[in-house]
């Protein structure tokens, strides 16, 4: 992804007289306001005292002027824009069995990336350590030496505890239960570290780059595992211990109940999970493993057994997606995931069961849609809440009040 995210309804507190630069960088940065004489008008200070302001922001290279633009009043004047090459971002998205480590710019835009065999087995010590290793070298790749690092974001496949930034509980994360993941990065780096759940990620990238003007989305990822994100008021919810969402392991009546992988039985992912399906298709010839790229395949070479599960397995969500559209009233449910990626297979059954089992009032504006990311929307996400961390009013005021850089050097 490129280019700065597409307007956002605002959520930010109401305006006060004594916020800061900050403040004004989010009005920017979101998309409110991209003139002086818009700022002023949103906030309601004088030209001179936005002029001020963003002086500040000029001086930390935080902005930029742009192209000349004329308002409805005929007065031309520049838009102001953050600047994306400011600092850089380094994001991290771990998958079960590889990792992709992304340099990008404050856009999100991706500078240097690479996809690396690292899968969560090896354990957190050795990852790490090869993920620091892969950051220098595409940080080297990307010609950004004498960039400052505004933070790290990772995604992992497992609960996070986001306040502290460790794995918690049963997870496919073996050996990274409570792991001070932080400290150990932190022994190269020495800037923001942010660490969240895998789809919280997702979630985030698809509703800033493709439904910012909606405040409740529900994102499901169906791969080998299956989960999901949400956005409750324009905001990522997690929940009180960074739980929510875990809907892959809620049980689902009514068609048997097979054991999960977590230790638990008639869990929605052992059931519909990548891995699950492998375990139904399986026949004496076939030695795959648990890999949801095995249904992908089959049913991209037209194995009708495969697309008949992926079919059943739409079904299947679409219980556990029913459930979630009554409780929470979504005004969009996407579909990620590589088994969302597969055609309409997953897709249809899902919109089947949800349109049916969910009351009209639910239903009645609400879409049902794929992910529009092909890639990077994990890098993306991690990118984007860096970002959001680093740059908000709160903590830029505090950076910039001390007269230091904002971000520190690579």
């Amino acid at each position: 992804m490129t280019g700065t995210p597409r307007a956002a309804t605002s959520n930010a507190a109401p305006w006060r007289p004594d916020d800061g630069p900050g403040r004004i960088l989010e009005l920017i940065t979101t998309g409110q306001a991209r003139t002086r004489s818009g700022i002023a008008r949103l906030t309601g200070l004088s030209r001179s005292t936005v002029s001020q302001r963003l002086d500040v922001l000029f001086e930390a290279d935080l902005v930029r002027e742009g192209d000349v633009s004329t308002s409805s009043r005929g007065r031309p004047s520049r838009s102001i824009q953050l600047n994306g090459t400011a600092g850089i971002v380094i994001a991290v998205d771990i998958g079960e069995s590889r990792t992709r480590v992304a340099v990008t710019d404050l856009h999100a835009g991706v500078l240097a990336d690479r996809v690396e065999p690292l899968a969560v087995s090896e354990g957190p010590r050795a990852l790490l350590d090869k993920v620091t290793a892969t950051v220098h070298d595409l940080i080297e790749e990307a010609r950004t030496e004498d960039k400052p690092v505004a933070g790290i974001g990772f995604g992992l496949p497992a609960p996070v505890d986001y306040e502290a930034g460790r794995v918690l509980g049963w997870s496919i994360m073996s050996g990274w239960d409570n792991y001070d993941i932080r400290g150990h990065l932190r022994e190269a780096w020495q800037v923001p570290i942010l660490i969240d759940n895998d789809v919280n990620l997702l979630t985030l990238a698809e509703h800033r780059r493709f439904w910012s003007d909606r405040q409740n989305l529900l994102y499901i990822k169906a791969g080998t595992g299956v989960g999901s994100g949400m956005v409750i008021g324009g905001h990522i919810h997690r929940g009180a211990q960074g739980a929510a969402g875990d809907i892959g392991h809620a049980h689902v009546s009514g068609f048997g109940d097979p054991q999960c992988r977590c230790g638990n039985q008639g869990c929605l992912e052992s059931l519909v999970g990548g891995w699950a399906l492998t375990r139904d298709l399986r026949d004496g010839r076939d030695s795959a493993g648990d890999d949801a790229r095995h249904v992908v395949d089959r049913v991209r070479h037209g194995d009708s057994r495969a697309i008949a599960a992926l079919r059943t397995a739409g079904r299947v969500l679409g219980e556990s997606v029913a459930h979630a559209t009554s409780l929470l009233n979504p005004d969009v449910i996407v579909l990620g995931g590589i088994l969302g990626a597969t055609g309409d297979h997953l897709m249809a059954g899902v919109r089947e069961v949800v349109y049916q089992r969910s009351l009209p009032l639910a239903t009645r504006q609400l879409q049902i849609v794929p992910t529009r990311y092909k890639s990077h929307a994990g890098i993306t996400g991690a990118a984007l809440l860096v970002r959001d961390h680093v740059l908000s009013p709160t903590a830029l005021d505090a950076a910039l009040a001390t007269g230091r850089n904002a971000f520190l050097p690579a």
